[in-house]
């Protein structure tokens, strides 16, 4: 019985990806974003589970992958989606709450490109189960850190909103650019830290306690605005520390 708790703890991240794509697709991105979180939050601690257990197995890997590519690869896609059709259509945010989907029996066929977030998404995940190198460190961006910048995009429009944010964040050009730049960073050959700390050490952890001190300082004075800053502080980091360790 213990054996299968860290595979239901990846189901649970599975199902509530699967239910954040039911509102994805109806258009309702806030509810669709609170069960990404949902999702990443048991993706967090399956991996724990199975760890203090000591029954990690190939078939939790393999299940695990499975259910990012659900709810840290396809969620995402179809908000950016749904983003970059408001942005053509020149909606409000005011449809991200009430629900407005994207038709494609009559809207153009621009929103799709946010589905190469989804693609980016499967082939990095694929790409990381044979990859020997992602045990201590990842290769690009990981999923779940990904899908966390791209449903906070809805969140601050909705919660935080400004007509910086509107111009920005309902921008065609914008968004499409951002679609790219995510599919890159998630099979770019960027050496990124884990969270996975060996020793209590400040001096062997020194980016790992920066980015979380830092983090949380970001998201009390910042809230839903904090999430891409916190992305690119990991990036900025990371390089840091590749540069250190070339030193």
């Amino acid at each position: 019985m213990l054996r299968f708790i860290p595979n239901f703890i990846t189901l649970l991240n599975l199902l509530f990806g699967c239910i954040a794509v039911v509102f994805a697709i109806q258009g309702n991105l806030p509810l669709a974003a609170g069960f990404v979180i949902l999702g990443i939050f048991f993706d967090f601690f399956d991996g724990l589970a199975a760890r203090a257990l000591g029954i990690q197995s190939e078939l939790g890997k393999q299940l695990d992958s499975l259910a990012d590519v659900v709810t840290s690869g396809l969620v995402p896609g179809i908000i950016m989606m749904q983003l970059i059709h408001m942005a053509c259509l020149e909606s409000t945010p005011s449809n991200l709450w009430e629900g407005s989907s994207v038709n494609l029996t009559t809207d153009a066929f621009l929103p799709l490109l946010g589905l190469l977030i989804t693609l980016g998404s499967a082939y990095r995940l694929a790409k990381f189960n044979i990859d020997e190198r992602q045990t201590n460190t990842f290769i690009g961006l990981p999923t779940p850190a990904n899908a966390l910048w791209v449903i906070s995009l809805p969140l601050i429009l909705i919660y935080q909103p400004s007509d910086l944010a509107f111009d920005i964040l309902l921008n065609p050009v914008v968004l499409i650019a951002l679609t790219f730049l995510s599919t890159f960073l998630l099979n770019a050959p960027l050496k990124l830290f884990s969270l996975k700390f060996k020793t209590r050490s400040f001096k062997a952890n020194s980016e790992r306690y920066v980015f979380l001190i830092v983090s949380i300082a970001l998201l009390i004075a910042f809230w839903f605005v904090a999430i891409p800053l916190i992305i690119l502080l990991y990036l900025i980091l990371s390089l840091i520390s590749n540069k250190r360790e070339r030193a």
